[in-house]
């Protein structure tokens, strides 16, 4: 969830109770003014009734009036010191409808006799006057709830644009442009501690990306020189007479060893370049122009292997790559294809503009795609000195070339399909 939609949320939580409690109030005491109000305008009314009783009684006749908002009759009951103000209801005349009215009840004295007088007052029209002042109050109220929301989402949208500004610059962030990455200065205190904190993080990693890309570069080429040396050494060493077929073979495994490793230094080093991004994609490369390309070049390992090869190109197959890169993937799935073939085996490439696939007979059962692809792996597969690095190079350079690699086992044949992302 993100974190506006969270804040967003909570702020509702907060707000929604406040505002029910706060319309609640409100119509406790808008309703407790009204009938603030109906009861003066009854206690007057009662006054005024009161000083009409006593005129009209004053020769000693009873006085009695019946309407349906005005009782006043003799009564038993006892005088009461004060009126009695209530809520009640009663039947609209010439209607079924109950409407609700305030009543004021009082047990009075007038000239010696115990009077019971009754008023009563509508409160239909506080009713629709209540019903009509609420709905205003919710309308006032989801407004206001509306525009809070808006205000709230647009000014946290313009809070956190710094934020999104510093995270778009990390999502995109790539080791070989990292010294042109600066996370700017804002106005607000937190976010300047975090782009300081993010600059000196981006400089520590372009520090340290510098050294390991230069101690890599540095003890591959340095590696090289002696055992190209050893190397020379110890062919030298081959071509002397006096040595017996012991030590022939001795010098021979030792030159084996020497050359794997020479192999397995310059794959190293191809890997770090390929990982820091170190060759671009400058043009757009037919991998069918490529893999006829290395067809020709291998050609002499396919005819003593008595290989079948199979060449479909329905479409033309293009990546925008790097050709040196080029060269590597196709060289090492084409490499693989007849290293790890059987004599008489086929090779099958089929090409169209939405994928590269190319397949191989093979003694060897199907392997855990997860693990093919890893480092090293290649080398625990048959006896061959290999450096267990080609797979695992070709990941990396689709990996980089927004492409994708995929092996699959089907009928005796291992396939590997190249497509775009």
């Amino acid at each position: 969830m993100r974190l506006l939609t969270k804040t967003t949320l909570y702020f509702l939580l907060a707000m929604v109770p406040l505002l029910v409690a706060a319309g609640y109030l409100l119509f406790r005491l808008y309703s407790t003014q009204i009938n603030e109000q109906a009861d003066k305008e009854l206690v007057y009314e009662e006054a005024q009734w009161l000083q009409y009783l006593e005129t009209a009684t004053a020769d000693g006749t009873n006085f009695i009036l019946r309407s349906p908002d005005l009782l006043i009759y003799p009564t038993q009951d006892p005088p009461t010191a004060y009126p009695e103000l209530s809520n009640t209801s009663g039947t609209k005349a010439r209607a079924s409808v109950q409407i609700p009215y305030r009543q004021l009840a009082h047990v009075v004295n007038v000239n010696g006799i115990t009077y019971q007088i009754v008023i009563r007052k509508s409160q239909e029209q506080k009713l629709a006057l209540v019903t009509n002042i609420t709905s205003i109050l919710l309308l006032v109220f989801a407004g206001l709830f509306g525009a809070t929301l808006l205000f709230n989402w647009v000014i946290n949208k313009r809070i956190w644009r710094p934020f999104q500004a510093s995270l778009q610059k990390v999502r995109h962030l790539e080791l070989q442009k990292i010294e042109g990455i600066r996370f700017e200065e804002t106005n607000i205190k937190e976010f300047n501690e975090l782009n300081a904190t993010l600059n000196t993080m981006v400089q520590k990693i372009q520090s340290d990306y510098l050294n390991m890309k230069e101690f890599t570069e540095n003890i591959a080429h340095e590696m090289q020189t002696p055992l190209a040396v050893a190397l020379s050494k110890l062919e030298l060493l081959l071509q002397d007479r006096n040595l017996n077929d012991a030590q022939l073979g001795t010098i021979a495994q030792a030159t084996e060893a020497l050359s794997r490793l020479s192999k397995l230094n310059q794959s190293l080093l191809l890997l770090a370049k390929i990982e820091n991004h170190q060759f671009e994609g400058t043009e757009t490369i037919s991998l069918a122009a490529t893999t006829q390309k290395y067809l020709r070049l291998f050609d002499e390992m396919i005819k003593d292997k008595k290989l079948s090869v199979e060449m479909h190109v329905e479409s033309d197959f293009t990546a925008m790559l790097h050709l040196f890169l080029a060269d590597s993937l196709v060289s090492n799935l084409l490499g693989n294809a007849i290293k790890y073939n059987f004599n008489g085996g086929k090779i099958n490439i089929r090409i169209n503009n939405k994928e590269y696939c190319l397949s191989n007979t093979s003694n060897l059962l199907a392997i855990d795609a997860q693990d093919l692809f890893q480092r090293f792996h290649a080398s625990q597969i048959g006896t061959d000195p290999s450096t267990g690095l080609g797979l695992a190079i070709a990941k990396r350079i689709a990996d980089t070339s927004h492409l994708s690699i995929s092996y699959q086992y089907d009928d005796g044949f291992h396939r590997f399909c190249i497509r775009h992302v």
